[in-house]
């Protein structure tokens, strides 16, 4: 069977509409500024610290509530709260930036804190925005980087179908260690094949894939 072809739809639906994404146990909504306090939590946890960025002290309650408040009005990114389904509770943060819409491509991120971490949320929020991303905006290519001693996230990648392309050897001094930078992509034909499930019995593998376990 072919693979489905995508057709572009960004210049519709477009990064200015945020939509509301449900799966079975995580919603992703557009954030508000009443946010702000869930996500300084999440961003000061020591693992997301570790993992993404050294907190400055600009990073104030009013610079947060501003930036969280202002993402609706962005017509070139999406930026939506993962939240928890039975709960509502703010588990982290999923986006799509960097957008190319000349050749239909852009950079994804991802923040998760403690309480949503080992359930399965990160995996399943990736899927939604993703596959919106694929589906809905017409996207052809979706690229992000990792640390490479993030284990987690990219188990978590690679289970959506993120392929390793290359490796930034030693990019990054970290509390005194060099850490390599792993870039990633997802197709929109390696998608449209296996919707986010690449190790499901028969979905095809993409080709010339370098070994995740490249450092």
């Amino acid at each position: 069977m072919n693979p489905r072809v995508t057709t572009p739809r960004s210049a519709v639906v477009g990064f200015s509409h945020k939509p509301v994404l449900v799966g079975e146990q995580t919603v992703l909504r557009p954030f508000t500024g009443d946010d702000a306090a869930g996500m300084a939590e999440i961003i000061e946890d020591p693992d997301v610290i570790r993992f993404t960025f050294e907190p400055s002290t600009d990073i104030t309650a009013e610079r947060l509530r501003s930036w969280y408040g202002s993402r609706n009005d962005c017509e070139d990114r999406l930026d939506l709260a993962v939240t928890d389904r039975a709960t509502g509770e703010l588990l982290g943060e999923v986006v799509l930036y960097d957008w190319d819409p000349r050749n239909r491509s852009c950079t994804f991120r991802t923040l998760i804190g403690p309480r949503g971490r080992g359930r399965g949320i990160g995996t399943e929020a990736t899927r939604l925005i993703v596959g919106h991303g694929f589906d809905q905006l017409g996207l052809h290519r979706i690229a992000l980087e990792v640390y490479g001693h993030n284990h987690r996230a990219r188990r978590v990648y690679e289970k959506v179908g993120f392929v390793t392309e290359g490796v930034r050897r030693e990019a990054q001094l970290r509390n005194g260690e060099w850490t390599d930078e792993v870039l990633m992509s997802l197709l929109a034909p390696e998608w449209n094949t296996h919707r986010g499930h690449p190790r499901a019995p028969g979905a095809a593998q993409p080709s010339g894939a370098v070994s995740s376990t490249a450092r």
